[in-house]
């Protein structure tokens, strides 16, 4: 089996090798760009690809989307530092086949591209739970917001600071902050840029 791994991180990189150096019929190519991903997809048509979310030079999502839409019988597992279900449920409607979160098990990645392998999919149980009661509630990605978030983040991508919404919205800039910092943590987002590009990606705004 070709295993492409597309990750900037070397320590995970590392982690990568050591989950699948007893299998000697795994060759694995790892690249840390989208752009090289792109190169690695032409050159050594891997039989799966093992995509961290967040790249240096782009989104794993749309790096996701791309290859998916090229050819349909690409399989991708994202790899995530996010355990969000919101993230996870837009990873699948991206066109991957597998979920793997950075904070599960270390083993869940090598049994997620096996799964994928075999010609099916995977995600944790605890995410297909969450999924599932979420889903319930609402259908949609969106629906893992709440209503202030939403009005905080439509407001965020119009260029309003976060004083200007708490004045905006009659809360606390303290209220306003908080929301943020959740934003953040749903959508893996390091800083305020990202958060707001992931959330136009999501079509959350």
């Amino acid at each position: 089996m070709k295993l492409l791994v597309v990750e900037d991180h070397p320590i995970v990189i590392s982690g990568c090798r050591a989950l699948f150096s007893e299998d000697d019929d795994i060759k694995m190519v790892e690249v840390r760009t989208a752009a090289d991903a792109r190169a690695a997809m032409k050159e050594h048509s891997p039989d799966i690809a093992v995509v961290d979310i967040n790249l240096p030079d782009g989104s794993g999502l749309e790096l996701t989307r791309e290859f998916v839409g090229q050819n349909p019988e690409t399989r991708i597992v994202i790899f995530s530092m996010s355990d969000t279900p919101m993230i996870a449920v837009q990873a699948f409607e991206c066109g991957a086949k597998g979920y793997v979160s950075k904070n599960g098990n270390p083993f869940d990645l090598r049994d997620a591209v096996f799964a994928v392998e075999r010609g099916g999919t995977w995600i944790s149980d605890e995410l297909v739970q969450e999924i599932a009661l979420l889903r319930v509630k609402a259908p949609g990605t969106a629906a893992l917001l709440s209503e202030r978030e939403h009005v905080v983040l439509r407001m965020l991508t119009r260029g309003r600071s976060m004083a200007e919404i708490a004045g905006e919205i009659s809360v606390s800039y303290k209220t306003v902050a908080a929301d943020c910092a959740l934003l953040r943590s749903k959508l893996n987002a390091r800083t305020s840029s990202e958060m707001i590009r992931i959330a136009v990606e999501l079509k959350l705004v």
